[in-house]
């Protein structure tokens, strides 16, 4: 299918061009990074702009930087690469899980982390990792850059917080000591959208955090789960307890995909299972 919305390309060298653009444009222009998105949209004609900025030239946005006590993950970074990464991995294992379950290869090997939040679907799969590790979003425009917490970013379904003349520069994500999982539900092996997704995280401490994809409008933390659970020895009975809060925690839709009854039921069996791996992690066992 060809793409029939004519548009101007534009092609920056470097970041301070790019936010030149964007502010000359004024909302008149769709980034291109990956375009595993961008493109579909405009061949099925859901999106139309004037102007198409490629930043994949970039060399700025396209690198992982590991500090002592954070990640950051450049703009241009593919889910490829975040997979290919051992630091990321071992740091982020959520984060490394979710990537591994993005689409196909093909589609990995050119869609970015800091695209996929940027889509902001209500499926989004790295969504969950981001926002139990607290995730900061750097942003950039011709009068300064700002940093957006992960927890503010997302303002709707397909909606951030972003204005039309920032750029995102990558995402910041702290490092500490913890285990975790991210549990995806979809309709078959391969290439799909989440009907349902939860990112687990327990520490030795006994805090846990989760954070849920597909079963609301907008990812979001289950702060009731992570309250109930707080300083608790995890046992069957209180996983049990545990699983009956989630009803209260999402709001999930019927649609081709799945029912909201079996994405309620599927998010209390992948909640439980998801614990039970990341506790055995943190004591050593085979997850």
């Amino acid at each position: 299918m060809a793409i029939i919305n004519d548009f101007e390309f534009h092609k920056p060298n470097d970041i301070n061009q790019t936010l030149l653009l964007l502010s000359k444009l004024n909302g008149k222009a769709k980034i291109l990074a990956g375009g595993t998105d961008l493109i579909v949209h405009l061949k099925e004609e859901l999106v139309k702009t004037e102007n198409v900025i490629d930043i994949k030239g970039i060399s700025e946005l396209s690198k992982i930087k590991i500090a002592e006590d954070n990640i950051f993950i450049g703009a241009g970074v593919t889910f490829t690469e975040i997979i290919e990464s051992q630091q990321i991995k071992e740091k982020l294992p959520i984060l490394w899980q979710a990537s591994e379950k993005v689409a196909s290869v093909g589609i990995r090997n050119r869609a970015t982390v800091v695209g996929n939040i940027c889509s902001a679907v209500p499926s989004l799969d790295s969504a969950p990792a981001l926002l139990v590790y607290d995730a900061e979003v750097l942003v950039q425009s011709k009068t300064g850059k700002r940093t957006i917490s992960i927890h503010d970013w997302f303002v709707g379904p397909k909606k951030t917080i972003l204005n039309h003349d920032e750029l995102v520069l990558g995402i910041k994500i702290p490092i500490f000591k913890h285990a975790g999982v991210y549990e995806k539900l979809g309709r078959y092996k391969g290439e799909d959208l989440a009907q349902a997704g939860i990112g687990v995280l327990a520490d030795a401490n006994r805090n846990y955090r989760f954070a849920y994809c597909a079963v609301g409008p907008i990812p979001k933390r289950m702060k009731k789960l992570e309250d109930f659970l707080q300083g608790k020895e995890i046992s069957d009975k209180l996983l049990e307890e545990a699983a009956e809060l989630i009803p209260n925690e999402i709001s999930p839709i019927s649609d081709i995909r799945s029912s909201a009854e079996y994405r309620t039921h599927m998010m209390k069996i992948m909640f439980k299972r998801g614990l039970q791996k990341s506790v055995a992690i943190l004591k050593g066992g085979r997850s």
